[in-house]
């Protein structure tokens, strides 16, 4: 009756969960298929602030350089005060034993928009994904990225120069453990500036393509003073001039990077940290602009080099406070076919003090700051926002050992 009333309420919500499915010959489940499980968590959230500069309104409760004006007064006057729920999460974990091993599927959603629901409160797919022994499939995490780089903030968005995409892929994991070795093929998919190129013909009949996969991986190294990781991507961009008529500017761009970031602990502490470069790797990025800029030649693009950098520390002051501090930026080496105003660099930092009164619960306050400077007219802006935000985490296991 539980497991009926649970999907029952999801469906209302405009989600499907199927709890079980008939294993194929070869795969059926154990003698202990009984004590498969099934775990729904997630949490409401409440962030209300106020921000002493302005953004762009589609991201008025989130810190990002790249959507900080690129001139002056561009979204209004400065000083506005936000709320919102838009981080609250429902996710659904299953475990399920079959004789060749155990099933792990998980399937979580936030109320985030981005993309065509920027600004709004919607249902948004983070994980839709399942592991079975050494293989993978979905979309989670990419092996570009280290999720634990992230520090315990409120800010929804997350350090700018931190490596952050969550990707459709097929993930092969021979090492898991102690050592980790993971290598995937995933979706393809880039952004380009056309800068000062744009509406002329010179780029009107460029059509995108992406022949290959992204092929990404990483080495983790997992110890009791933390870990160290080390991450690469490759990636092939194409741009097709769909004009009969020449000249034919159809050309194309490799993109490719080095992630290298690291937990190290100090008792109940962390400092999280990372060092990424490359070129052509923008949409990886947490908040990076694009990944081919314009150029001024026979050859109108090319693969934008940027390194992107973390440094924050987890402070852990009793059983019931707890604080996060760092600093976050990425630069990017734009092209001479970008226009003055295109985003150059952007700066991140925060600071923060949470009270967690019970388990489940939590509070407290943030200061948080950016930057963005503009490529070469000289414009540069900051933003200042303290936030205040509550969590009630809920979580409730069906099934497993009675």
């Amino acid at each position: 009756m539980i497991t009926h009333a649970v999907t029952r309420a999801m469906a209302a919500a405009g989600l499907v969960v199927t709890a079980f499915v008939t294993a194929p010959a070869g795969l059926a489940q154990s003698n202990d298929s009984s004590k498969g499980r099934m775990e729904i968590y997630g949490f409401a959230m409440l962030d209300m602030g106020y921000e002493s500069g302005q953004t762009d309104p589609d991201w008025f409760d989130v810190m990002r350089p790249t959507k900080l004006p690129s001139l002056d007064n561009e979204f209004g006057a400065d000083g506005h005060t936000y709320a919102g729920v838009r981080q609250s999460r429902l996710g659904v974990k299953g475990f399920m034993p079959t004789s060749k091993g155990e099933i792990k599927t998980i399937f979580e959603f936030e109320l985030f928009g981005v993309g065509v629901d920027a600004g709004q409160t919607t249902f948004r797919l983070r994980h839709a994904w399942g592991e079975f022994g050494h293989w993978g499939a979905g979309q989670s995490w990419s092996p570009f990225m280290d999720p634990d780089v992230f520090p315990n903030s409120v800010e929804y968005w997350g350090p700018n120069g931190m490596v952050f995409f969550r990707n459709v892929q097929v993930r092969w994991m021979p090492m898991q453990g102690k050592n980790e070795v993971y290598v995937a093929l995933e979706r393809p998919g880039a952004s380009g500036d056309p800068g000062v190129l744009v509406g002329t013909p010179a780029v009107a009949g460029l059509v995108g393509r992406f022949p290959y996969p992204d092929l990404s991986g990483h080495y983790k190294m997992n110890r009791k003073w933390g870990h160290l990781q080390v991450a690469g991507i490759l990636r092939a961009m194409r741009w097709d001039d769909t004009v009969p008529t020449p000249p034919n500017n159809s050309g194309s761009a490799t993109g490719w990077g080095v992630n290298v970031s690291s937990n190290i602990k100090f008792s109940k502490d962390t400092l999280r940290l990372q060092v990424v470069y490359g070129e052509g790797i923008a949409n990886y990025m947490n908040d990076a602009t694009a990944d081919v800029g314009a150029v001024l030649g026979p050859d109108i693009g090319e693969a934008l080099p940027l390194i992107g950098t973390v440094a924050f520390y987890d402070k852990t002051w009793s059983d019931r406070w707890t604080s996060s501090f760092g600093y976050s930026s990425v630069d990017i080496d734009n092209s001479d076919g970008q226009t003055p105003d295109a985003f150059n660099k952007g700066q991140y930092a925060l600071a923060n003090l949470l009270y967690h009164p019970v388990p489940g619960l939590m509070w407290g306050g943030e200061l948080q700051w950016g930057e963005r400077e503009n490529n070469s007219d000289g414009f540069t802006v900051n933003d200042t926002r303290l936030q205040f935000s509550v969590r009630y985490n809920f979580s409730h296991t069906l099934g497993g050992k009675s």
